[in-house]
Formats: C-alpha cells, structure tokens, sequence
C-alpha cells in the first residue's frame, strides 16, 4: 500500500493557500482598504475668494460672531470663560485656544467652520439640523454685511495672530488638533493638559477627578472615549493616521470622529509628535546607527590595509 502523507501534504498545503489568497486580499481591500490622500487640499471647500481684513475681523471675532464666549484666545489676553471640564460638559468637547488657529488650520477650512461647523467638520451624518440636532458650535450667518467678506476678515484675522507655520510645533500641533479628544499617556497629556508632578497626592487624586469628569462629558458626546494615542503611530502606522486626521468618513464611514482640517505642515507636525512619543529613543537610536555605520566604514579600511600588510610579508 502507498504512502498516503505527501499526497496529504499537498492537498492541505494547496488549500492552505487557496485561502490564504482569497482571504488576503479581502482582508485589505475591505476590512483594512487603501485610502489616497488628498495632501490635505480639501478640494470639497470653497475656496476663500475676498481679502481679509484683519482689524475688522478682529472686531467679529470678539464682537458680533461672538466666538470668545466659548474659544480662549491667550495671545489676544482673552482668557476662556470657563474650565476645560465644563466646557466639555456644556459642548461635549473643550473648544481649542484659537492664537494659533491660523496657522495649524487650512484657511478654507476655517471660513467653512465658522459657516457651516457641521459640513467643515464631516459630522452632518450626527448633526442634522433638519432633524433638530443641532452642532454645538454655532454657525455664524453674518453681521449684516457681505457674508463671505466678513468671513475672510475673520480669517485674516485669526492668521495675523497666530505664529508663523513654520514656527509651530509637534507638540502644538498635537495638543490643538487632537489632544482635546486624544490622551497620550507616554508623554503625561490628558484631555485637559499635561499632568503636572504634584506634590501631595491629595492634589493629584483631584487632577485626576477632573480628567475622569472630562472623559465623561466626552464619551457621551462622541459616543465612546477615543483612544489614547501613545502606541499608535506603530500599530495603525503613518499613512493610516495621515488620511484618518484629512478625512475619517473615508476610513470608517458613519464615525463621530471629525475632520480636524489642518494643513499638510500641522499634519505632519502632528505625525512627528506621535512618533516621539511612541518611540521617546528613536533619535538617540538614529545617532547611534551612524555612528555604527562610521566606525564599521573605518574599522573595514583598517582590516583591509592590515590585510594587505599580512598578506605582503607571506608573497
């Protein structure tokens, strides 16, 4: 009688990987599927078409589109109106410090939030207003001039004084874009900010309450606690988190995660404070690697000549 075990073999190998290529490419087609990214031009936005006039918008601002009653801006001496846990309580997120706003945001992005919130964010899908859900933030629909100018003027102010795109930072970046919502345990930051080194323990249990209230407020606006960000950078890598931060809905339809609506520089800003915080050794790592290169380049040319002086005595 034959022996029976290679044919076996074959047979399980063979549909091993018949399923292997039918469920591959299902699996990354579907379950984790390609997305492209739009290099952050948000092409589905009007562009800004007037030139803005900082002073009036200045006066918008702090006046008639009344965006200090909920947003801080510190640079201007406008402090926030109340405490970060209840704002999240009233909006179901702390609204971001708008000093910089003008430079980590597109434009066409802010003249779109401050008109339509719901449509710049990509939310319209969880606020509906036709279905009396209204977003938290409210549009503003204008001060009796020309809609679109005033708009532009709000935006050329909020550029005017926010520190120059090059100058902002990783962590900048991060905290205005994402860590209202994100927490990154790695580097201390909470929802409501870095977690100081407090010296009673009673202070820190207290801190700690108010970051669990925060959370609360968050969960229910979003309808669950978005993740802490500190290994993400390697479990999800780069090109997912780039094209989660410009568009969600085209990672995971139907999600209350927003569209953040940085430019490209805030974006990869942001990629680069994910990086430090998943991997706090990757510069020193980088330093040492060449390093090693270096002294394996020498330590070779020095083999290599006492290699041709051993080998010069013996012919």
């Amino acid at each position: 009688m034959k022996n029976k075990e290679p044919l076996i073999l074959v047979v399980v190998v063979a549909f091993t990987l018949l399923t292997y290529w039918l469920v591959e490419p299902y699996a990354h087609s579907v379950m984790h599927k390609h997305v492209d990214g739009q290099s952050f031009t948000y092409a589905d936005l009007a562009p800004i078409t007037k030139t803005g006039d900082a002073t009036n918008g200045k006066n918008l601002v702090a006046g008639a589109a009344a965006c200090t009653g909920c947003h801080s801006i510190e640079k201007a001496g406008m402090p926030a109106a109340v405490d970060a846990v209840t704002a999240a309580q009233t909006y179901g997120v702390n609204p971001p410090d708008l000093s910089n706003a003008g430079a980590i945001y597109d434009a066409k992005f802010l003249a779109d939030l401050i008109k339509n919130p719901a449509h710049a964010l990509k939310v319209e899908h969880k606020f509906d207003a036709a279905k009396g859900k209204m977003h938290p933030m409210v549009a503003f629909y204008g001060a009796g001039g020309d809609l679109d100018q005033e708009v532009a003027d709000m935006v050329s102010y909020l550029q005017s004084i926010a520190v120059k795109p090059n100058q902002v930072t990783p962590k900048m970046a991060y905290e205005n874009a994402c860590g209202r919502c994100h927490s990154v345990s790695y580097e201390k930051w909470t929802q409501i900010g870095e977690k100081p080194a407090f010296k009673f323990e009673k202070d820190s249990l207290a801190f700690d309450i108010k970051v669990l209230e925060y959370q609360e407020a968050l969960t229910k606006y979003m309808g669950k606690l978005p993740p802490d960000l500190s290994m993400y950078i390697r479990s999800r890598g780069e090109h997912f988190i780039t094209t989660f931060i410009e568009n969600p809905q085209a990672h995971l339809e139907g999600t209350a995660m927003p569209r953040v609506g940085v430019t490209a520089d805030s974006a990869g800003k942001v990629i680069e404070y994910l990086e430090d915080a998943g991997d706090t050794k990757r510069h020193e790592r980088e330093s040492v690697g060449k390093m090693v290169l270096i002294y394996s380049i020498i330590f070779a040319v020095f083999a290599l000549l006492w290699k041709k002086q051993v080998w010069r005595d013996l012919h």
